[in-house]
């Protein structure tokens, strides 16, 4: 997998029970082709009480595969693939392949 999700980045869910729900990048797990997407594929954890935490039923994001999701074109605000380009600076950026835009800021 190249780098073509990072932290921050606004992605949409394209299959599974979230499918049309969007959310930002908490966490990329390279090794394993997974996202950690805030608010989507939440799970239910039974959690015991610690000297830091009460325990009880604890809801929370469990990962997603790169494959069902997409990043959001900055323009049209709809999912879109990524391409990579040199910059003029030498600097290489990742663009939406739908509008042209850079997404790296």
């Amino acid at each position: 997998m190249a780098a073509k999700f990072k932290k921050g980045d606004t992605v949409t869910v394209l299959a599974g029970k979230d499918k049309g729900k969007q959310g930002e990048i908490l966490r990329v797990l390279r090794e394993e082709s997974r996202l950690l997407v805030q608010g989507v594929n939440m799970v239910k954890r039974h959690t015991r009480p610690s000297q830091t935490t009460q325990g009880g039923i604890v809801e929370k994001e469990a990962t997603i595969h790169v494959s069902n999701v997409s990043h959001i074109d900055p323009k049209s605000n709809e999912p879109t693939r990524v391409g990579f380009k040199l910059m003029e600076d030498g600097s290489k950026v990742r663009f939406a392949k739908r509008s042209g835009e850079v997404i790296d800021r």
